[in-house]
Formats: structure tokens, sequence, C-alpha cells
């Protein structure tokens, strides 16, 4: 096996996810769990710090690692891997982030299953879902969070709604984000004054207590983006509501036009 063989493969130091295939004197094969077809070598010398009396009790067949790639070892057969080069924080990490991904693909398949794609169109959209928010994990992550997160990443179809869906069911984001438009105009000669309580009034419900945090900003007259943050969808929805009604009463109590809509 040529080392131009691996390109499909993880890259020179990289951390890598390895289920430990045959533990040898001087060392143990792995094979890649996300890499299919290429194996690995982690000599003894890579296994811990300091001298290794006994290899056996620090790996056994079966065991998932994270390891990091060293190279191809020089026969060309497999890829060098470094256990003790990987701390305990990034170890971690890395194992999480692997977990996360398989969730992820069981989340979509559930998704395909609800709207009958076939095995292909899953795998496709896997694929394009990952390019676009670097991970499949990170499209559920950002769809719980985000409700027009896939729309705006390109995405279109009667499946996004179910996306959705399964995402706020099964992602339990640090918090939520919603975004809207309020349209406001009035013709008075204090028009800008109005205008102007009619956003704080929005933004008065923000509250630090229960982490909800609301701002408006300027897009262009009569719009005025606001963008809403809560730790959950429910009380997105009621600080959505209470914020928006608020301003559009003060603006059509003063004689104006006001209305508002999400993205």
């Amino acid at each position: 096996m040529s080392k131009g063989q691996f390109s499909d493969g993880p890259k020179e130091g990289e951390l890598v996810v390895v289920t430990v295939k045959t533990v040898k004197q001087n060392g143990c094969y792995v094979d890649f769990d996300e890499f299919a077809g290429i194996e690995g070598f982690i000599f003894i010398g890579e296994i811990a710090s300091g001298w290794v009396k006994n290899i056996r009790g620090f790996v056994r067949e079966g065991q998932r690692l994270i390891c990091k790639v060293m190279r191809t070892r020089k026969d060309g057969t497999s890829l060098e891997l470094s256990l003790k080069s990987v701390s305990e924080e990034r170890r971690r990490a890395r194992l999480q982030e692997w977990k996360n991904e398989k969730r992820a693909h069981q989340l979509l398949k559930v998704v395909g299953e609800k709207v009958s794609w076939s095995e292909e169109e899953v795998a496709e959209t896997a694929e394009e879902l990952t390019e676009a928010f670097a991970t499949l994990y990170g499209s559920f992550e950002e769809a719980a969070i985000t409700e027009g997160a896939l729309v705006d990443a390109g995405f279109e179809g009667d499946w996004i709604k179910e996306f959705i869906e399964v995402a706020i069911e099964n992602i339990i984001p640090d918090f939520v984000e919603v975004r809207g438009t309020l349209s406001l105009s009035i013709h008075s000669v204090n028009g800008i004054e109005v205008i102007r309580e009619s956003l704080l009034a929005a933004e008065n419900f923000s509250s630090e207590e229960d982490e909800i945090e609301i701002s408006c900003h300027y897009n262009g007259a009569p719009q005025y983006r606001i963008e809403l943050k809560a730790p959950d969808f429910k009380s997105a929805e009621s600080a959505w509501n209470s914020a928006t009604t608020a301003a559009i009463e003060l603006m059509e109590k003063a004689g104006g036009e006001a209305r508002a809509w999400r993205e």
C-alpha cells in the first residue's frame, strides 16, 4: 500500500478515533472508526510517557482510543499513530465529537424515514449538511438554535420542517435564537422619538434573570431587525410575542403603522 492510497484518510497531526485490533510486544494495530480500509500502528514508545513494561497494561483488543496521526510507516502498510501525544482534555473533546457525529447520523436516518428518503438520499444529504456546517451534528445544533439556519445555508424542501422538529426534540443547545423584522412607520413631528420608544419597548423584555436578550437594529426605513436569544424555544416564543406586541401597540397608539414577522 503506497502513501498515495491514504489520500482520502486522516492527515498528519489529526486526532483520530481508533479501535485496537491486535496487541503485539512492540505495539498494537488499530482500525480507524471513521476511515474504512485503513490500518494504524502504535509503537510501544508512543503508548505512554516513560517505560512501558507490559503493553497490555495500557491497551487491549477492542479498546477505543484517541490517537494523533504521526506519519505513514516506512513499509507503506499503515499509518503511525501516537497515544501519548494526546492530552486528556483533547481526548475527551475528540471522543465527544465522534459520539455527536454518530448520534447525528442516527437522527438523520430518523428524518429520512419520516420523509421516505432512500439510503442514497440520506447519505447525500449528510454530505451536503456536513459541507455546509462543518459537521453533521453542527447542522442539527444550528437548526435547534436558529430556526432559519438551514434555509440561510441554501437548503430547501419539505424535509426541513421534519429536520428542525427532530433537532429540537433531540438537541439541547445552550440557547436558542430567533430573528425577525419590525416594520415601523409614522408621519408626525415626533415620529423618530415614537419609533425609538417602540424599539425600546421591545428591548425592555430582555431579562438577565431569565437569560433573555433582545436587541433591535436599523435595517433601512421602515424596517428594523430584531434579534432574540433565550434558553429554550418556549421562552423565546413568549419573549418574541411580548416584545413585538409591545412595540406594535405603542406605535399604533401614537397613530403609526406597525407589523412584525419572523425570518
